[in-house]
């Protein structure tokens, strides 16, 4: 009985732990753009944004088909009216018709012809296309946030393992050095200037730790997921970095149809296009027809429940003709307005296309100057180390100063950050640069 009960109890302390482990998430870069553009807040109600205009479209297209009404009214007469008939011209008072009402009845309507329905079905298209073309470009833009969020939390990763790889040297060099001065063969001053560079180090290494746990909730964000949750990114900069070293991105060309800003500048043209359709369309008559159906009953008790109530019945057919003669020209103000939008947006595609050529060429000149600086900062710090080693070596030996020491170690800091940055630069500006040939 004991040995059961010492199951229980830690069957239910299982689950308890189970339960108050944190949900994780792991990601690499593909991963984390696919889960963005499926779990992101304005992805998702760019889908809703999607779903109601395919509603709007399917609202336009009912009001041509066919609508049947049906109504019941009643009526109670508590007072009848009185009216004065003249029988020989003598004025007699009566009164006509009963205290009870009731009638039903069911209208079938039918537009058989109108100029902006036909407009508002091809609008409606548009819209549709409007909001479909929103959500390309709202995934655009979420992928390359991504990829530049993705990319600074690698970057703190990586910080972090360089500062404290920094710290770790600089604090047994200090360790050796107050040896030193403690036998005498070196001044307090060198002590006390690599004391004042691990200062700087601890607190650059702290300020790295608070930038990558913002930049990880950014990530969590932009995922769609809880900020209480965990998130491990699985990529390193360097392998990314490698990956995104493309030489011939830089020969293709630029197709600006493809970009989604040209595309959603020519549905705006085509949105004016049919504004304009739609005020010639206002100049034409329309057409439509109707057939009532319908049942009065008259009382003077309300019975009308009772079967042997009588109901007379009642239908007849309508057509309407509407023909627009005279505005005092205010249709044609209206159609004017609508040639001057047009020609508006014909300007605005214009100049959005040479806005893109620009952007392309201007995309392309700073993917190409990352991936020299690429190099150049690889360069550089190799460099930097070797000097950082060597002042090293002199600063051991007493051939060189604390403030030699200071600047190699410095030198090579720099150097080590600004490399970061470029492998960084590389991903974010190839990212750009995709972004505008609309490469998936």
């Amino acid at each position: 009985m004991k040995n059961k009960i010492i199951l229980t109890l830690l069957f239910f302390a299982s689950i308890l732990q189970a339960q108050e482990q944190k949900e994780s998430y792991s990601f690499s870069l593909k991963q984390a753009i696919e889960h963005a553009i499926q779990n992101n807040y304005s992805v998702l109600n760019a889908n809703r944004d999607i779903e109601a205009a395919k509603q709007k479209k399917w609202e336009t297209t009912t009001i041509g088909l066919p609508q049947i009404n049906g109504a019941v009214g009643y009526q109670n007469n508590f007072k009848l009216q009185t009216n004065i008939i003249d029988f020989g011209g003598v004025p007699t008072a009566l009164t006509f018709g009963t205290k009870h009402n009731m009638n039903a009845s069911a209208t079938l309507s039918q537009l058989i012809f109108d100029g902006s329905y036909l407009v508002g079905l091809q609008s409606a298209k548009t819209y549709l296309k409007i909001s479909e073309n929103a959500k390309v470009k709202t995934a655009q833009e979420i992928k390359e946030i991504v990829i530049n969020s993705y990319g600074n939390v690698l970057l703190a990763d990586e910080s972090i393992l360089i500062l404290q790889k920094n710290k770790g040297i600089l604090e047994k060099t200090l360790s050796d050095t107050k040896e030193i001065y403690k036998n005498g063969l070196i001044e307090e001053e060198n002590v006390e200037q690599l004391q004042i560079t691990l200062s700087s180090i601890n607190s650059s290494l702290e300020n790295v730790k608070r930038q990558k746990t913002i930049a990880n909730d950014m990530m969590k964000l932009l995922l769609g997921i809880n900020l209480d949750k965990e998130l491990k990114l699985t990529d390193k900069l360097d392998n990314l970095t490698q990956s995104n070293v493309d030489l011939a991105i830089l020969k293709e060309e630029f197709n600006v149809t493809n970009n989604i800003d040209y595309q959603i500048g020519q549905n705006l043209q085509t949105s004016k296009e049919l504004l304009l359709k739609l005020e010639k369309s206002k100049a034409l008559p329309s057409l439509g027809a109707a057939v009532n159906f319908g049942y009065n009953s008259f009382a003077n008790e309300f019975n009308f429940l009772n079967q042997d109530q009588k109901w007379f019945n009642y239908s007849n057919l309508g057509i309407n003709l509407n023909v627009p003669i005279f505005s005092s020209f205010g249709r044609s103000s209206r159609t004017q307005q609508a040639k001057i939008a047009l020609e508006q947006s014909k300007t605005q595609l214009t100049e959005t296309e040479q806005k893109l050529k620009l952007q392309f060429e201007k995309a392309r000149s700073d993917y190409e100057f990352s991936l020299e600086q690429l190099t150049t900062s690889k360069n550089n710090l190799n460099l930097a180390e070797r000097i950082e080693n060597k002042n090293q070596i002199k600063f051991t030996e007493g051939l060189a100063s604390s403030f030699d020491l200071t600047k190699a170690q410095e030198q090579l800091y720099s150097a080590q950050q600004n490399y970061l940055q470029a492998m960084l630069d590389v991903i974010n500006k190839k990212a750009t640069l995709e972004k505008l040939i609309n490469k998936n």
